[in-house]
């Protein structure tokens, strides 16, 4: 307990000027989103860091962007920002309409499905700071990293997935397909300029460019667990995008 406090302390010591923006792209999150704002509020304040969560929200018909207000009133509308768009245009152009309304010189990028644990946020800005990182990735694949409530195949199709990244790609970094992330917000303008991927592929190619862009990327250990509420976007399509798009990265990088 002692060696927490310590380590929370020296967590802030080192971040008191800095600012976390948390992009949540959310579609039918309504159920997941009040449990993980809670939990983001939680861990973020234990740490002592200054952050904002802003939840871009692509017009989800089940009523999320109602919890999100709700979410406004009791954490305030500093802390909770919310950016909707009309509909679905994918994850790529979700960061980069958070971006425009983030004000932290951090970002942080995550799922809102509960997959993510935001008690691993306080670890990516300690690894962050002391190593002084462009990126810190959460890795599934690494240490006493995990994969909880996927069945067998699901498990083997993220694992060959990421297997073939390694063959192929050569990355540096141990899960590419990961969207659980910290970047310096400067360097994830810039990787978000350099890529053209859409999709299951986009986080992919986020770590690609930035090793050809000499960023330096460190992980930290995480447990994702499959979403408690909802259905999951994983289908035949994304597969098939992905494969596209690594035959593309493996050709071009």
């Amino acid at each position: 307990m002692v060696k927490d406090d310590r380590t929370k302390e020296h967590i802030k010591e080192l971040t008191k000027h800095d600012k976390y923006s948390i992009l949540l792209p959310t579609y039918n999150e309504r159920e997941n989103l009040p449990i993980i704002i809670w939990l983001i509020v939680k861990y973020m304040d234990e740490c002592g860091s200054g952050y904002e969560v802003i939840v871009i929200d692509d017009g989800s018909p089940d009523g999320t962007q109602d919890v999100a207000k709700q979410l406004q009133k009791i954490y305030g509308e500093e802390k909770i920002l919310l950016r909707p768009r009309e509909k679905k245009m994918g994850l790529g152009t979700a960061y980069i309409h958070g971006i425009k309304h983030a004000s932290g010189n951090f970002i942080v990028i995550m799922d809102a499905d509960l997959s993510h644990h935001p008690k691993f946020i306080p670890k990516m800005i300690e690894l962050q700071r002391y190593l002084d990182l462009d990126i810190v990735s959460g890795t599934r694949y690494i240490g006493d990293g995990g994969v909880y409530g996927w069945d067998f195949k699901r498990k083997l199709v993220s694992r060959g997935a990421n297997f073939l990244t390694q063959l192929m790609l050569r990355p540096g970094a141990s899960d590419l397909t990961g969207s659980f992330r910290l970047y310096k917000t400067h360097v994830l303008e810039k990787l978000i300029e350099s890529c053209v991927s859409k999709g299951y592929v986009f986080q992919m190619e986020m770590i690609v460019r930035a090793r050809q862009l000499n960023y330096t990327i460190g992980e930290v250990p995480i447990s994702f667990v499959d979403r408690v509420y909802g259905e999951s976007k994983l289908g035949g399509s994304e597969i098939f995008q992905f494969i596209k798009g690594l035959l593309y990265l493996f050709a071009t990088t």
